[in-house]
């Protein structure tokens, strides 16, 4: 029996089950094209890896510049402070490097006198303090034991004192810590240091800054960015010196009263006055009425109590009366706009945000002045604050209630009837 092209045919790759497995199809089948790894792919996750590379480094990077990008900017706005001062000398003939350097002289000196001032102040009271702690332990001790019959001595107490597990753990405490305050006192001048040589920099060369920005600019951008940094040099400016301004009549309030009741170092308490509460934002005014007010009470409890009154006085007629007259025309803030920007600044930056806030937000409010369209605002009571009459109130309520549905088909009905019959016949044969 010869065998047929069937029988001939063995099938070469048998499963156990009895089916044949599907075949591979060739490379050069539309099928085999698309089972391959597309060409970009490669790429593509090379690009992602080395993008999320760079993300990374850069958030490092810049956590690490944080402390130096914050003084960087405390130095810019201190240099468009001084700008207008060292502007006002270049233009009479003095070098811009000069001028810059007698205004940080003149800045420096103040600062060291006040500083030497209150430290002097300080000291004294706590001598002071220190001679009259007997007399004032013996007079706790008398009331004490007159007040709960008790028998208590000013040696026990002080030897109590001294083997007290307190004094020893604080002590230990003190000693310990005193390398981290040194710390933070030496970063601390690093710091003032570092921004000083960079408000130095920015003020000394600032039309080289600035024709530095512009030069990558093309015209039409210049433009803006000198105008937007001519406001911020007039707004910065203008805060500074209609602060400095207000802290010399405060001193000059306060000295007079404090020198009227006799508490002693009254020129320095003046100067702290005047300085803290118009330099630190929100609560500098009471940081500056508690220690007027300590030192006067350890004159008279009684003259603590008028310099709270005087302070308390002194507030409301500067807030009322002599701040919106001397900053109307430089920083022309509204107050919860400022304290929000306060909020907002210290939220960000700390004490550094608190006192750059006010200036940033009143320059950026000038800014964006120029380019808000405005238009007139209509006569209308309610803009004004004034609320709608009673009697036009309730006359559109029972215009309201006249309108309602029902009334209104009940009105149809009775005039309807109310109409004149001979009329409605000659409209009819009409």
């Amino acid at each position: 029996m010869a065998p047929t092209d069937e029988t001939d045919e063995v099938p070469q790759h048998a499963s156990p089950f009895g089916t044949t497995p599907p075949t591979r199809p060739p490379a050069d089948s539309p099928a085999g094209a698309s089972a391959r790894m597309p060409r970009w792919l490669p790429r593509a996750v090379v690009l992602v890896l080395a993008l999320y590379a760079t993300f990374q480094l850069g958030t490092w990077a810049f956590h690490q510049l944080t402390g130096l990008l914050i003084n960087i900017l405390i130095a810019f706005f201190l240099a468009l402070a001084i700008e207008p001062a060292v502007s006002w000398m270049a233009s009479r003939g003095v070098r811009r490097g000069l001028g810059t350097f007698l205004v940080f002289f003149g800045v420096l000196i103040v600062s060291a006198g006040f500083v030497a001032l209150l430290g002097t102040m300080l000291a004294n009271q706590i001598i002071k303090i220190v001679e009259d702690f007997p007399a004032y332990l013996d007079s706790v001790i008398n009331w004490i034991n007159t007040h709960f019959h008790t028998d208590l001595k000013r040696v026990d107490v002080q030897e109590g004192l001294l083997r007290s597990d307190w004094l020893r753990n604080y002590v230990q405490n003190s000693a310990t810590g005193v390398l981290d305050v040194s710390a933070q006192v030496l970063g601390g001048l690093f710091q003032l240091l570092t921004i000083t040589l960079f408000s130095f920099y920015f003020a000394a060369d600032g039309p080289r800054l600035r024709r530095a920005l512009c030069s990558v600019l093309p015209p039409a951008r210049q433009a803006e960015v000198l105008r937007a940094w001519e406001i911020a040099v007039n707004k910065t400016g203008g805060y500074l010196y209609s602060r400095g301004l207000m802290a010399l009549i405060s001193g000059i309030a306060h000295y007079i009263l404090l020198q009227a009741l006799e508490v002693p170092n009254a020129p320095v308490l003046a100067v702290w006055v005047g300085l803290v509460s118009q330099f630190i934002p929100t609560i500098g005014t009471y940081l500056a009425g508690a220690l007027p007010m300590l030192i006067a009470f350890t004159v008279d409890p009684w003259y603590a109590l008028w310099v709270l009154i005087f302070v308390v006085i002194y507030q409301q007629f500067e807030n009322y009366v002599l701040q919106p007259k001397l900053t109307s025309k430089t920083v022309d803030v509204h107050p919860a706009v400022a304290f929000g920007s306060v909020i907002a600044g210290t939220a960000l930056l700390g004490a550094v945000g608190a006192l750059i806030a006010i200036p940033a937000v009143a320059t950026l409010q000038a800014f964006l002045g120029a380019y808000v369209k405005r238009y007139d605002v209509t006569d209308d009571p309610r803009v004004h604050g004034h609320r709608l009459s009673e009697s036009n109130l309730f006359t559109r309520v029972r215009a309201l209630w006249a309108g309602r549905p029902g009334e209104r088909e009940q009105g149809a009905g009775e005039q309807g009837q109310d109409r004149d019959p001979d009329r409605d016949s000659e409209g009819g044969s009409s």
